[in-house]
């Protein structure tokens, strides 16, 4: 047996928390615990890259890219580590060239040392830029296979990507299992496959949802992988990845030891421990073990985003119904890796089909530009009836979809203009148009708040309670059953709650009126003001007609397409709603004149109010 040590990637400061707590860990809580994770000897500690990015700009309002500075900082020894989407970098579109080198170029000044990098489709063609980028910055290139099961893929087809990718000049090679799919012995015989055809070190990421990745290391390392991905024991198991301590434990005082402390790592465990408690608001209940993933195949980082959008939808009951509709859409799309974004496009899909009672009623643009062949080439064949539905006779891809796109970097720069005060702004406002400009606005304003974190049920007062979230009211001798299904933005005097009264959907909006003393003899405020339902703050009608304008979910205004007094045909895009991170367009439901538009762009819609009146 050879004696070759196990290195380890601890993924707490990424994945761990994106697949557990819907990637909410903030900075302040992870520099505490630097110290000690840099002494540990790891070989490399993600930190980077994934939905962090997304989730600082849209709910910590933290800069990414300071973050990253500040862990390089407090990390001198240990490499960091991101995740990188090749031709997508962190957003859900396909970036120019220029974009991808620029990107990595600020990424490698930054802080970051090993890029993993991947494409959804394992198109090839979508990561070649990225990693000639990284190894011009003399950083750390490691290339990934993304695993799945399906009829198109095997271990021909992901041997002939590891050479593929060892051939681009990739110094080590991911096995990306970001589902939990692999089995023991489809992991041996997968890497010993691999290690036959490549000479450059294989590295392992497996989730541990249907709780089998554990024993998938161990037969890893049996057969010839010696870099493994693992998560803290505070933020292990279920939908993230096995305990570090476990494995550390398990190879002590064999030919693999890693050489770890193992009661540093037991201690910066304790404190992440602690840590966890305060984001308990986004704890999900499906990150358990779920033997279900071998079906629907929803990765690890997906389903407790996927949980919390679902309950921002008031939808999280019809969990099952989504996680039943997910494999039927990927066989539609000719069964892609769902790993971000393909995974939110087919979950956003998936969701919808559900959501509006008819499979593709409604469809995504990033289903429509996946259709078009502009994330890649699929795995296997699509459905020809749905391609149609969603494009109708456009044409499809067959070239590197990067082809088309011209050089971005100066036109995104005069986008952002006095917003930018970095080359790094600018490529966060390209990462994300949207949420982008509205961090560097807000930033410049000096109003960036983080979103609330609510305190732990078992460290309130006697005075003090969380708010019930299904109660009953009675006024006028009738009584309506509440729950409460989600929230929208809070600002400082208004927030929207979504609600159902007696099983309707329902908006409600929160207004602040006054201060009231709490029985602790301090203040509260006072929310006052339910106005009807559907009421948003700007008084939209209910949909009653035929030509009335709905979204099929809640979301938020992206784009207003048509003006009033415009000639439209029924199916014609009117409205852009971002839902789900997902971009749906609306069309008109009938042919007709625009008589009324109720929204604008950034305004929060419900699926019971009349956007725009067609007649």
């Amino acid at each position: 047996m050879p004696k070759t040590r196990v290195q380890i990637t601890d993924v707490i400061l990424r994945d761990a928390h994106q697949s557990l707590i819907a990637t909410r860990l903030r900075t302040e809580d992870m520099l505490p615990a630097c110290p000690d994770l840099d002494a540990i000897g790891y070989w490399s500690l993600e930190a980077w890259g994934g939905a962090t990015f997304d989730a600082c700009l849209r709910f910590l309002k933290e800069d990414p890219w300071e973050r990253l500075r500040l862990l390089k900082a407090a990390l001198p020894k240990t490499p960091l580590q991101m995740l990188l989407r090749g031709q997508n970098l962190l957003g859900y579109r396909h970036y120019s060239d220029d974009v991808v080198q620029a990107f990595v170029a600020r990424a490698a000044a930054n802080g970051v040392d090993i890029f993993r990098i991947f494409d959804a489709m394992n198109d090839l063609r979508n990561v070649r830029v990225a990693v000639e980028a990284v190894l011009a910055q003399g950083k750390h290139a490691e290339g990934t296979i993304c695993y799945t099961t399906s009829p198109v893929h095997g271990i021909p087809q992901f041997v002939a990507l590891a050479r593929e990718l060892e051939a681009m000049g990739c110094q080590t090679i991911a096995i990306k299992d970001m589902a939990g799919l692999l089995t023991p012995a489809k992991t041996a015989a997968l890497v010993k496959a691999l290690v036959k055809a490549v000479k450059v070190p294989l590295h392992l990421h497996s989730h541990a949802n249907s709780g089998l990745a554990a024993m998938c290391h161990w037969k890893a390392i049996e057969s010839g992988c010696y870099l493994i991905d693992t998560a803290l024991s505070a933020f292990s198991d279920g939908a993230s990845h096995p305990p570090t301590e476990s494995l550390v434990a398990a190879l002590k005082d064999t030919p693999y030891d890693t050489g770890l402390d193992i009661t540093r790592i037991e201690r910066v465990s304790a404190y992440f421990r602690e840590v966890r408690k305060r984001y308990h608001q986004f704890e999900s209940s499906h990150t358990g073990i779920d033997t279900r993933v071998h079906v629907n195949q929803v990765p690890g980082g997906m389903i407790s985003n996927l949980a919390n959008q679902l309950r921002e939808q008031g939808a999280l009951a019809r969990m099952d119904e989504v996680l039943a509709e997910i494999p039927r859409v990927r066989a539609d799309l000719g069964y892609p890796p769902l790993v971000t974004p393909t995974s939110q496009i087919v979950g956003a899909q998936a969701v919808l089909n559900v959501i509006t009672g008819e499979r593709y009623k409604s469809i995504t643009n990033e289903v429509k530009l996946y259709l078009q062949g502009r994330y890649g080439a699929p795995p296997g064949e699509v459905n020809e009836t749905i391609r149609r539905l969603a494009i109708g006779n456009q044409p499809v891809v067959t070239h590197r979809p990067a082809d088309d796109l011209k050089p971005e970097m100066a036109s995104l720069r005069a986008a952002a203009g006095t917003l930018a005060r970095s080359e790094e702004d600018v490529l966060t406002y390209a990462m994300f148009p949207e949420i982008g400009r509205v961090f560097l606005e807000e930033r410049a304003a000096g109003t960036l708040h983080p979103e609330e974190l609510l305190p732990p049920a078992e460290a309130q007062s006697a005075p003090c309670y969380l708010a019930p979230t299904d109660f009953n009211v009675t006024m006028h001798g009738e009584t309506y059953n509440i729950k409460i299904r989600g929230a929208g933005h809070k600002s400082e005097e208004r927030r929207p709650f979504y609600v159902s009264v007696d099983g309707m959907p329902e908006e409600i909006m929160v207004e602040t009126m006054g201060i009231v003393p709490t029985e602790g003899g301090g203040e509260a405020r006072a929310s006052a003001s339910a106005p009807e339902p559907s009421d948003t703050g700007s008084r939209r009608p209910k949909a009653r007609k035929a030509g009335d304008v709905t979204s099929a979910m809640p979301g938020t205004i992206v784009d207003v397409l048509v003006s009033v007094g415009q000639a439209v045909k029924a199916g014609d895009g009117v409205l852009v709603i971002e839902a789900m991170k997902m971009e749906n367009e609306v069309p008109a439901p009938v042919r007709g004149v625009v008589k009324a538009i109720h929204v604008k762009k950034g305004d929060s819609v419900t699926p019971d109010e009349a956007l725009m009146e067609i007649a």
